[in-house]
């Protein structure tokens, strides 16, 4: 069996560890606050999976106040019926 380097690495079970892992990037998006609004649902569905499901700030890369008003913002619209 050939040695294995130092970004193989794995454990007892053959799986990869964190550090051999590779890192997934952030996508970042750029917009401005004031686009942020319930009735922009272009926008509010780059922020939502083909689920439904708001994605968390590890993936959208917002600050914490901006997801907060995102996320109102997504809940607004599905009041409304904008999105589903």
């Amino acid at each position: 069996m050939p040695r294995k380097t130092n970004t193989e690495k794995s454990d007892k079970r053959g799986n990869r560890t964190r550090e051999a892992r590779a890192p997934r990037p952030k996508p970042k998006i750029d917009f401005t606050i004031d686009a942020l609004d319930y009735k922009n649902t272009n926008l509010l569905r780059t922020f939502v999976t083909d689920q439904g499901r708001i994605l968390p700030r590890k993936y959208t890369g917002l600050p914490a106040p901006y997801q907060r008003r995102m996320t109102a913002a997504v809940k607004r619209a599905r009041q409304m019926l904008l999105m589903k």
